[in-house]
C-alpha cells in the first residue's frame, strides 16, 4: 500500500513538472511569434517607405527625362534658329561684297570728282562731295552729279532689296538765303531721292532721305579743305534686316 502511494506520488510530481516546463515553452513561443510579428511589421513598414521612394524616385525622373526631353527639343529649335539666321547673314554678307564690287566699278569714274565707296559694319556708304552734285550753297543737282547718280541707281535696281537712306551734311558756315543748314542738307537729301525714283526707277518705298547739317562732320571745320569734306551727301545701303527676322519667326 505505502508502495502505490509513492508511485502515485511521483505521477503527481511528474505531471506538475511537465506541465511547468510546457507552460515556460509555450510562453516563449508566444514571446517568440510576438516579436516577429512586430518585426515583420517594420520590416512591411520599411518595404512600403522603400516602395514610395521608389514610386517618387520614378515620378522625378519622369518629371526630369520630360524636362529634359522639352530642353533638348528648345535648344535643337534654337540650334535651327540659329543656323537659318548665320546662313541668312553669310548670303548678305555675301551679297553686300558684291553689292560694293560693283559700285566701286560703276563709279570708278567720279572718284577723282570726290566720290567714296565704302563699307562699315556691313553697311556700305557711298559718299559724294559737294563739289560733284551741287553748286555751293544750291540744293540744285548738277548734271555730272545727276549722271553718278544714275551709275549708281543701275546697281540699286539690280538689288531691290536693299534699304536705300540718303543724308546731307554740311559745314559750320551759314548760307544766305537759306533758313539754317540742316534745310540745306535737307532739301539736297530730298533731291537726291526725287532724282532716283523719278528718273532712275528706284522703287521710293525703299527710299529715306534725311539732314543732319553741320552735327556730322568727317572733319576739321576751320579749314578750307575740312570744310568741303563736311559738304557732302551719304548714300547708305542697308541690307535687309526683315529677312533675318522672318528667317527667326519661321523657325520658332
Amino acid at each position: 500500500m505505502k508502495k502505490m502511494i509513492n508511485i502515485s506520488l511521483s505521477l503527481i510530481i511528474l505531471t506538475v513538472l511537465f506541465s511547468c516546463v510546457s507552460s515556460k515553452k509555450y510562453k516563449s513561443a508566444v514571446a517568440q511569434a510576438e516579436q516577429l510579428q512586430a518585426q515583420n511589421t517594420e520590416l512591411n513598414s520599411q518595404i512600403s517607405a522603400l516602395q514610395k521612394q521608389v514610386t517618387d524616385a520614378n515620378d522625378k525622373t519622369k518629371a526630369i527625362t520630360s524636362e529634359f526631353n522639352s530642353y533638348k527639343t528648345e535648344c535643337q529649335d534654337c540650334q535651327q534658329r540659329l543656323e537659318a539666321v548665320r546662313s541668312t547673314l553669310n548670303e548678305m554678307a555675301r551679297t553686300m561684297d558684291e553689292v560694293q564690287s560693283k559700285l566701286t566699278v560703276a563709279l570708278e569714274n567720279f572718284k577723282e570728282h570726290g566720290v567714296e565707296v565704302y563699307s562699315k559694319d556691313g553697311i556700305i556708304y557711298v559718299s559724294l562731295e559737294e563739289g560733284l552734285l551741287y553748286k555751293s550753297g544750291s540744293a540744285k543737282l548738277d548734271q555730272k552729279g545727276k549722271d553718278a547718280l544714275g551709275q549708281l541707281a543701275t546697281v540699286l535696281n539690280d538689288y531691290p532689296k536693299l534699304q536705300v537712306i540718303v543724308v546731307g551734311n554740311t559745314d559750320t558756315v551759314h548760307v544766305k538765303g537759306v533758313a539754317d543748314n540742316w534745310t540745306l542738307s535737307t532739301e539736297r537729301a530730298n533731291g537726291v531721292v526725287r532724282l532716283l525714283s523719278g528718273a532712275y526707277s528706284v522703287d521710293p518705298a525703299r527710299l529715306v532721305s534725311a539732314g543732319q547739317g553741320k552735327f556730322h562732320p568727317v572733319a576739321d571745320n576751320s579749314s578750307a579743305e575740312g570744310r568741303a569734306k563736311n559738304r557732302r551727301t551719304d548714300i547708305i545701303l542697308n541690307p535687309d534686316l526683315e529677312r533675318i527676322w522672318k528667317e527667326t519667326k519661321e523657325h520658332k
